[in-house]
């Protein structure tokens, strides 16, 4: 259903919608009664033929871009209003060290870049990762907040999403880590909301957090601010596990 937020006009790109959680995020989206328009963009996109049930699928445009071509993308002239992000891969799925980097940092900030319009207020949303600290001495965790910094420095009103582990994501290739979890949250009576989540909640908070920007943050996030302290780098809000649970809720 869509969220309870007032009819609105605003536009909204998101990249990485054939993912786990990207997926859902399109459906909500599009349901959104916040958004008039949905542009979807990636190296491949959403087959038409799964979204014929989808509310909203007539505020769909899609556009296939290639990452190493960016100035080619078209995404500036899109001129939307927000940009949700949930493009990721892992070292196993990209093959090497070097290639992941490419694919999660380097594709991601340099396609927001593309779609930055100099002189408009734009947002960005981004689907980082439980314990993402850009001075981290393993790989994944390093990159996660590398990229964090990365569009920090290109958009004043950021949030980023670090979620626990994601349940029900029903990869291609799963992820041992995430069906181990699942299992043990299934049967742990407490504190569920602190350390996993399913993919449906975290694209209704995602939804929702993008509707809101931050200045219009609900206190259900639990949001709290993140400053490099680096130059040229804005702090931006960081949304944990709980507050995503929390945040779903709002979608109504």
């Amino acid at each position: 259903m869509a969220s309870s937020a007032p009819q609105g006009s605003e536009s909204v790109l998101l990249l990485g919608a054939t993912g786990a959680t990207g997926k859902h995020v399109l459906r909500d989206l599009l349901a959104s009664n916040h958004f008039s328009r949905v542009v979807e963009a990636g190296r491949r996109v959403t087959p038409t033929e799964s979204l014929q049930d989808a509310t909203g699928k007539e505020k769909l445009t899609q556009k296939v871009i290639d990452f190493e071509k960016l100035d080619e993308s078209g995404l500036k002239d899109e001129k939307v209003d927000a940009v949700v992000v949930v493009l990721g891969t892992t070292k196993a799925s990209a093959g090497s060290a070097e290639a992941f980097e490419k694919i999660d940092r380097e594709y991601v900030v340099n396609a927001a870049k593309a779609a930055k319009v100099d002189g408009e207020k734009q947002r960005l949303v981004y689907l980082s990762s439980g314990g993402a600290d850009a001075n981290s001495y393993f790989l994944y965790p390093r990159s996660k907040g590398l990229t964090e910094q990365g569009l920090a420095s290109l958009y004043s009103d950021c949030i980023v999403f670090r979620p626990g582990l994601l349940k029900e994501a029903n990869r291609d290739e799963p992820r041992l880590a995430e069906t181990i979890v699942s299992k043990i949250h299934d049967i742990t009576p407490f504190g569920k909301d602190t350390w996993a989540i399913t993919v449906k909640e975290l694209a209704k908070a995602i939804t929702v957090a993008t509707e809101q920007g931050s200045a219009k943050l609900s206190p259900d996030a639990l949001a709290s601010k993140e400053d490099p302290k680096k130059e040229g780098i804005t702090p931006y809000w960081v949304i944990g596990n709980k507050g995503s649970v929390g945040l779903s809720r709002l979608w109504k």
